[in-house]
């Protein structure tokens, strides 16, 4: 490609000339200062803003904005939208460069009519990291867009490599407010965005889409959920590994293996927004906030789709392999991720762009959280041994940006770290308490040795958070994408993961899941009623546990997924929601509604009101006979948890929680109220529908494997 540059005589040509000649804009601040000739085209140009990431509309042309510390040249690439080979090349002038930062001005693109990457070239010495390979279009790190992406499930023509789009930003967020939810009051609800809708029996114009989501928003109020973790929606290739299964396709479709940290996927929008990708998922993010529900998202900064040495090359390894990957002395990439590389995020580098990324998330979609994928990687150093303090947590703990939004880590990685109750926080991150789920999926399926843990779930966690003063830190859950579904922990002993293809390899082993009697479908009516009455004691315990409760989008009307605990390349009504089941659930729905509501309308599940009240403590544990100061035995299946304090505007609250997971009924007495109140019976989960009773006595009996609970008023 033949390539001439000129320098611009600013003594012979002024800028009223040069704007005139070029038919620039009148108010155009800036002028080319150099002419570089390319096919027969010549491009006016002039250097950038060093400090814009990326590629900005301007006045006049667009910005572009890149860096990188091995190579030795980089140039621009232009496309027309949806072709592979470039029409024009236009390197970055020498003198363009400061430090390592390369930025340039391109004066008269129309963002609507190019598709850009770069060509990167530098050295090949792989022990050493550096794989330089300037055959290779690359991916701007910094992309707002990412082309070819726009149909699911589809290889699109001229995508045989990833290229980026400039973005124009004219979303109007008019008089927007959040919702700045209280962490002890929330309430959050996982969902992947395609499966939300996709089925049609969702019922809405725009299945599986941003849009089909926003159609939704009336129920998730009626629910009573205040927030939604969406699983991954940065751009990711659901065509990455795509295979056949006994005639079913199988995709990237959970997409943990993000393609580019700064575009949403846009194979999630209804229409096509060339050059306003984001606008459609803005409008779900406003009015989600309008209508009181916070919106996170499930980001995936462990690793990308780059892959290992194996894997593709598209990005980040063209630009810096040595520094965003962590990598063996040999060259060769660490996989604490397991899914091939790891990024080397505690690197000045990749730190930085993780908390620009973040920053742009919250300061142009207005997201409210995050929820960290792997997040023990996030504090590994470049040798991969775990740092005290690191410096990339501590970043997004104290970052003025972020200061509003919550921070929530999977407290573990695929390398065998394991931080629930001790991942870096600074009293600001909050952990998916790991131990919440397995603890009290042994407890409630009836597990010899669990009363005391259950208890401490119950209580909050307090054998692991509280010497370390952190508040609000256990997000407590039973179910998530990653297992079963609520159902399905009650109607399957085992996992059953053959349609993935591994021969029902893949997938946790140790589920803590118990079939009450028959492996899947039965249509025997004990059995059955025992699943639904197991489904109501976990969400009923879930709901009376301090801690931030978060459970799986369906569960609600008892989503099944066939048993398949690893539903990550389902694309289909295994992972879809099958809104029938609302219809054939709908007790169900209406229980996971009235819990909501009661845990919202009584702060002492969620908070320590005045260290307790009338003598009571804030936490109390009770057998079956009140008063319970020195554990549960081994063999003991009830567990009684009391919470009380004072709140000025209700007065005094006491709520106990009763929870029977043994097989045969038990006599248990409440502790004695004041004389001035009473116990009310207001949940029991022997029933689907729930009414308060008025309990005269202080004796009750609860049913086999049930949960009752009760309000001092």
């Amino acid at each position: 490609m033949e390539v001439n540059r000129h320098h611009l005589d600013v003594h012979t040509l002024n800028k009223s000339d040069a704007v005139a000649a070029m038919k620039l804009p009148s108010n155009i601040h800036l002028v080319p200062l150099d002419f570089i000739e390319c096919n027969g085209v010549t491009y006016s140009i002039r250097p950038g803003f060093y400090e814009i990431n990326g590629a900005t509309a301007i006045p006049g042309g667009v910005n572009f904005t890149v860096h990188s510390n091995g190579a030795t040249a980089i140039s621009l690439l232009l496309y027309h939208p949806g072709e592979d080979q470039p029409y024009g090349e236009i390197p970055f002038p020498e003198p363009y460069r400061i430090g390592n930062v390369y930025s340039m001005i391109v004066f008269r693109l129309d963002i609507a009519e190019f598709e850009y990457a770069y060509r990167v070239d530098g050295p090949y010495d792989p022990k050493k990291g550096l794989i330089f390979d300037r055959s290779k279009p690359l991916l701007d790190p910094y992309a707002k867009a990412v082309t070819g992406q726009r149909e699911w499930g589809e290889n699109q023509p001229g995508m045989q490599q990833y290229k980026a789009r400039v973005v124009k930003n004219d979303f109007d967020w008019g008089n927007f407010s959040q919702p700045m939810v209280p962490n002890e009051d929330l309430i959050i609800y996982e969902l992947h965005v395609r499966g939300f809708t996709k089925d049609s029996s969702s019922g809405v114009a725009n299945p599986g889409t941003f849009e089909g989501l926003r159609e939704k928003i009336p129920y998730l109020k009626e629910l009573g959920v205040n927030a939604v973790e969406l699983m991954p929606i940065f751009e990711f290739d659901e065509m990455q590994d795509y295979r056949e299964h006994n005639g079913n396709r199988l995709y990237n479709y959970w997409g943990y293996s993000t393609v580019s940290f700064f575009a949403p996927n846009t194979s999630y929008t209804a229409t096509t927004e060339h050059n306003r990708e984001g606008n459609e998922l803005k409008r779900l993010i406003r009015e989600l906030n309008e209508n009181g529900i916070e919106v996170y998202l499930d980001v995936v900064f462990n690793h990308t789709a780059e892959g290992n040495e194996q894997g593709p090359f598209f990005s980040f390894k063209g630009f810096d392999n040595n520094i965003y990957y962590l990598l063996t002395p040999e060259g060769y990439y660490y996989n604490f991720s397991g899914c091939g590389n790891t990024l080397n995020c505690n690197h000045p580098i990749v730190h930085q762009m993780i908390l620009d990324c973040l920053r742009y998330w919250v300061t142009t979609y207005r997201v409210n959280g995050f929820r960290f994928d792997l997040a023990s990687i996030l504090g590994r150093n470049e040798d991969g041994s775990p740092m005290d303090k690191p410096p990339l947590l501590q970043s997004l703990a104290f970052d003025p940006i972020l200061g509003g939004v919550k921070l929530i880590a999977e407290a573990w990685d695929a390398g065998g770290l394991y931080q629930v109750g001790s991942f870096p926080s600074w009293n600001r991150w909050a952990e998916w308490n790991g131990k919440y789920r397995d603890d009290m999926r042994a407890y409630i399926k009836g597990d010899n040795g669990t009363a005391n843990l259950a208890a401490q779930r119950i209580s909050g966690s307090r054998d692991i958070y509280e010497s370390k003063g952190r508040e609000n830190a256990s997000v407590n859950f039973l179910t998530c994408h990653d297992g079963f579904t609520l159902y399905d922990l009650f109607a399957y002993n085992d996992k059953h993961n053959d349609a993935n293809g591994w021969g029902n390899t893949d997938g946790n082993n140790n589920n803590c899941s118990w079939n009450c009697g028959a492996e899947g479908e039965t249509s025997d009516p004990a059995v059955n009623e025992l699943r639904l009455r197991m489904v109501r004691n976990s969400f009923a315990l879930l709901m009376c546990s301090r801690g931030i409760p978060m459970f799986l989008s369906g569960d609600e009307f008892c989503n099944t997924q066939f048993g398949n605990n690893n539903a990550y390349c389902q694309d289909n009504i295994t992972s879809w929601l099958d809104w029938r089941r609302l219809d054939k659930y709908r007790d169900m729905f209406g229980f996971f509604k009235y819990m909501i509501a009661f845990r919202k309308a009584h702060r002492v599940l969620r908070a320590d009101l005045s260290g307790g009240v009338m003598g009571f403590p804030d936490v109390s544990f009770h057998g079956v006979t009140p008063w319970r100061k020195d554990g549960f035995g081994g063999d003991e299946h009830y567990v009684g948890v009391m919470f009380a304090g004072y709140e000025r505007d209700k007065g005094a609250e006491v709520v106990y929680v009763a929870s029977n997971a043994y097989w045969g009924e038990l006599d248990v007495t409440l502790p004695e109220l004041p004389l001035s109140m009473h116990w009310e019976l207001v949940c029991s989960t022997w029933q689907a529908e729930q009414k308060a009773q008025h309990f005269e006595s202080r004796s009750f009996r609860i049913g086999p494997r049930s949960v009752m609970v009760f309000l001092g008023r």
